[in-house]
Parts: C-alpha cells; structure tokens; sequence
C-alpha cells in the first residue's frame, strides 16, 4: 500500500472496476484500489493518509468473498476511528448490506416501498405467506444481482418449494416475502446519484432483463462460458447485443428530491436507487445500491458521466485535504 496520500477505492471485484479506473486516469486523481478479499488488519497501525471509497457489495459473497463485508466492515471502522475520510463509509454498509434496513430507512423517509415481510428462517416462509397477498416474490435479505428472487402465485406453491429443498439459504438467514408490483410498462428506473446530485436516470428492460438488473456490462456474462445470460425472471431471452438499459432523457420526477435528502440524511455519497411505476399509479422504491456500477452503452448517450461524476467529486475531497501534499 502506497504511503503518498491517494484516493483508495475498497472494492472486492475488479470485473466492475475498469470504467473508474479510467475515470481516475482521466481526472489525474490519484488512486489505490484496495481489495477487501482477505488479509492482516492491524489495529495498533496508523492508516495512510487518504479519501477511503467503500464499494463493498451486499453480493461479494456470490463470487466466493464472503468475508469482505466483515473485512470491510472492520476497515471502516478502524478508518473512522482514526478521521479519515471515508465515503459511502462504515454506517452507509449496513444499508448496503440489508434490503430491511434500506427500506425501513425509505419508509421513515416517506417514501413508498413495497410490503415486505421479513422471515427468520426459510422454514417460517410457508406459515408467513398464509395471508400475503398473491402474487408475491421472495428474495434475500442480503443478496444482489436479482438471483434470490422468485416468484410465487399461492402460499401452497412456496410451501411445496420449501418442503422440496429449492430454495437457497440466505446469506444472513432473512428471506423478505414481498409483495409483487405490477409495472405500467416493462422496466424499472434506477436514478444514479454522486455527491447528492443527479447525474442521470436509466431505464432497464425487465422483460429481457428479469430480475438482473445490474448495469455493469460484465453482469450479463457467464463467467465460465463468456456466454449471454438469460436473467431470472425475464419473460423474453435477450439476444446477443440487445441493450437492457437506457438513458431516461430529461428525467425529471418528485422522487428525485426525495432520494437527494434521503441520501443527504444517511450519509450516502454515491448510490443508484431503483423503483417501478405500477399499473396503480404508484411510484415504488425497492432498492438502495451504494456500491451502483454504469452501463457503457448508456454513458456513451449521457450528458454526464457516473464514472467521471465519482472521480471528480473525490477529487475535489482529495484536494481539499491534500492540496499542498
């Protein structure tokens, strides 16, 4: 680790780093990328000087790092202890970290978010669903990349699910029952801020794209075969080249305002926060990424840049602590 102070990206999958590692380049910021995979912490050490981005994914544990979230976790906390700079630091992991915490945080807000039930132990789904309202998903408390979620028409189908050994554990044992939104058309809108401003909203196809609803292009790549994936949930298979996502132009909705003082009042510097507008007239908000990654397609036709959003505003932390360094 460079003693020089720098601005230190704590990631744990360089699959979705190249776009920022450019965007650093391209800012002439100095960077370190710090990955939390494992690894020696020694409390008694004095950290080096620096901006500390966390870009910890409640869905490191899918590609074989589990122990980041905890490294992570400890990380931060050491940081802190000792003042320095972090972004999207120790508090913003546990919204990460947990769907129940970000939308107990949105309704607190006044925001609409779905209804959820948290069940403690996938054996408690089936007693738990008796009365929620059908249809209905499932999904993981801590999870990401849409691969917990499953639909069910009646508690007796997930009864049989559960009693058939289909469903996954979750990765901290809490499942959420949810209810299913209907969405006037086929997408969800994922509003991308940095530094409590708006940088732009994306549209994803939820027809094609299921589920999976992460924009980073390597999400939609089996690693094994480089093969396209067909996302859970899609109703039709993309084909190869087929764009899921685009750029919401002159996106101009109430709830950015909203996700703006949420993020404000959190502590969330960079996040991309999703939500459906449903057959009913409703605007929903259902997701909270602060670890939000871009699609190339999309930035190409943006009038900002997410990558180059988030390079210049810890640039600009970088330097106010560091100018004269």
């Amino acid at each position: 680790m460079t003693t020089a102070p720098a601005v230190y990206a704590i990631h744990e999958n360089p699959d979705w780093f190249g776009p920022f590692r450019d965007a650093f380049e391209a800012e002439g910021v100095p960077l370190v990328e710090w990955l939390l995979v494992d690894g020696v912490l020694d409390l008694d050490a004095v950290p080096p000087e620096g901006v500390f981005w966390s870009r910890i994914s409640a869905s490191s544990h899918t590609r074989g790092h589990a122990r980041s979230k905890d490294y992570a976790r400890s990380v931060l906390s050491w940081l802190e202890s000792h003042g320095r700079r972090t972004v999207n630091g120790r508090s913003v992991i546990e919204l990460e970290m947990s769907k129940v915490a970000q939308l107990t945080a949105l309704r607190a807000a006044g925001i609409d978010t779905p209804r959820t039930v948290a069940v403690i132990g996938t054996h408690n789904l089936p007693a738990a669903a008796q009365d929620f309202p059908t249809p209905f998903v499932i999904k993981h408390n801590q999870g990401g990349k849409g691969i917990s979620v499953r639909r069910f028409d009646s508690a007796d189908e997930l009864a049989s699910a559960v009693e058939a050994g289909e469903l996954d554990e979750p990765e901290d044992g809490i499942t959420l029952l949810q209810e299913l939104l209907v969405a006037a058309e086929p997408t969800i809108t994922r509003v991308e801020i940095v530094d409590h401003e708006l940088v732009y909203a994306v549209a994803a196809d939820t027809a094609r794209g299921g589920y999976q609803l992460c924009p980073a292009d390597a999400c939609a790549i089996d690693p094994d075969t480089g093969a396209l994936l067909t996302p859970p949930g899609a109703t039709i298979a993309p084909e190869p080249g087929e764009q899921l996502f685009r750029l919401r132009e002159g996106f101009n909705h109430p709830l950015v305002a909203q996700y703006i003082d949420f993020t404000r009042r959190h502590g969330i510097e960079v996040a991309g926060i999703e939500f459906i507008e449903t057959v009913d007239g409703r605007a929903v908000t259902y997701d909270v990424n602060t670890n939000t990654n871009y699609n190339a397609v999309v930035e190409a036709t943006a009038p900002a840049s997410g990558p180059r959003a988030i390079a210049r505003f810890l640039g600009r932390e970088f330097a106010s602590l560091y100018a004269t360094v």
